[in-house]
């Protein structure tokens, strides 16, 4: 009795499915991934907005953060986003900012002339928390001779680089009149994806 063998036969479909699946996957892959990172994203961004708005009630509040112990509270709140109280991939920026008027140009002595900053919002109290090499406050830098060691700006009537950029643009104050802002930047390096999206930091402001 013969065995009859069937022989395998290769119609060419086999190598047309693999090309379908290389090409399909060249789209597929980055989308899956892009789309897993930025889902990452959007939860970061309210972890970051969280912690802004926590630091910027407990600053307003007039908790004193120039203390390390009382920065330490930041740097649990931000628990799971990477910052430590000097470095880390995260950033918190508090700022005490006031519209100057003629009353504290008088109270310190000086015409409406000598009082540089007149009309302006200053900006009264710097204090960084976390990684000082990120990201910069939006609303400035004082220039850090001005800043003694609790963080307060000296001379910041007559002092350009102690104004508020662009301040007027984002809460219009009335003369001697005060605001407490937080800023918190956070980076997140791996979920980099080169090419596609190059740029993880979030940003969160808040005002009191």
């Amino acid at each position: 009795m013969r065995v009859m063998r069937k022989r395998a036969r290769f119609d060419g479909r086999t190598g047309n499915a693999i090309i379908e699946f290389a090409l399909v996957s060249t789209v597929s892959i980055p989308l899956l991934v892009g789309t897993v990172t930025v889902g990452h994203l959007l939860v970061r961004a309210i972890q970051v907005t969280q912690v802004s708005r926590d630091a910027g009630h407990m600053y307003a509040r007039y908790v004193d953060f120039s203390l390390p112990a009382n920065q330490e509270l930041i740097v649990r709140l931000a628990r799971g986003l990477g910052m430590s109280r000097t470095g880390g991939y995260g950033k918190v920026i508090l700022s005490k900012v006031m519209k100057v008027g003629p009353e504290e140009c008088a109270g310190a002595g000086l015409s409406l002339a000598e009082c540089t900053n007149y009309n302006f919002p200053v900006i009264l109290q710097r204090i960084v928390i976390g990684n000082a090499n990120l990201r910069p406050s939006a609303l400035g830098e004082p220039n850090p001779s001005l800043l003694d060691a609790q963080g307060n700006v000296t001379s910041y009537l007559r002092e350009p680089s102690a104004r508020a950029v662009n301040f007027d643009a984002i809460l219009r104050l009335e003369p001697g009149e005060l605001a407490y802002v937080s800023e918190a930047y956070f980076e997140a390096p791996w979920l980099r994806f080169p090419g596609f999206l190059d740029q993880t930091g979030v940003y969160a402001r808040t005002i009191f």
